[in-house]
């Protein structure tokens, strides 16, 4: 899987053993309280105007959340053309499917576990097309996996080596990894979107960290080797 144009803000802090990750927008006591407050009515207000087929809430529900849902779209398909057309199809499955909402969890979240579906559904339809493509340009006796394509060379280094180190985990921690920590999802909203626990959540993410920071170290080391 491609992974152009990942943001990777976290990219220095990969090889640190013992850093813990600040919640973004964590607040304290009441605050918090009534900011989760007004954000669950708002998100209500928003599913049931789009329940009651308001075009404007669907709108509104753009402006929010849009290009954050072609940004993942994107980290997961490689392709921002692909992302575009994930997100599109997401609005339009929405609509089709808003009666189906029963508030288990907020409507955004909903919304986004869509998305994720659309793309894991995108994602295998494009991998069952290569493989046809492969079946029918290669002789059988010359038939073996084809390495999926790189990020562009044209990366600085450590953007290349993490997007390849990224590249190499299963398709279970990446997705983990980019919605924790690209998207800033917290485990409780990753339990929902990928239909897992947030204990398995947060094991995911341990594990997807540890293999990215032997993955990352593993040249250091044996330069260190070799010059001795």
């Amino acid at each position: 899987m491609g992974i152009m144009g990942l943001a990777l803000a976290w990219e220095a802090r990969i090889p640190a053993q013992q850093e813990r990750r600040v919640e973004p927008f964590q607040k304290k006591g009441a605050a918090a309280d009534a900011a989760a407050e007004v954000m669950q009515t708002e998100d209500a207000a928003l599913a049931a105007a789009c329940r009651a087929g308001d075009l404007r809430a669907y709108e509104r529900l753009y402006s929010l959340h849009g290009a954050r849902m072609k940004n993942l779209a994107r980290n997961i398909l490689g392709s921002s053309t692909d992302a575009e057309d994930a997100v599109q199809e997401t609005f339009l499955k929405v609509q089709r499917s808003i009666a189906s909402f029963r508030g288990q969890s907020s409507f955004v979240t909903w919304t986004f576990r869509i998305l994720v579906n659309t793309c894991y559904d995108a994602r295998r339809s494009r991998l069952r097309k290569k493989e046809v493509a492969a079946d029918d340009e290669t002789p059988r006796e010359d038939r073996s996996p084809r390495p999926e394509p790189r990020a562009a060379v044209a990366h600085p280094a450590l953007r290349l080596a993490l997007e390849r180190a990224l590249a190499q985990l299963t398709r279970h921690q990446r997705d983990v990894f980019l919605l924790y920590e690209v998207e800033g999802f917290h485990h409780a909203e990753i339990s929902s979107l990928l239909e897992i626990s947030e204990t398995a959540s947060k094991n995911t993410l341990f594990q997807a960290k540890k293999n990215l920071r032997q993955m990352l170290e593993a040249p250091r080391g044996g330069d260190a080797a070799g010059a001795r």
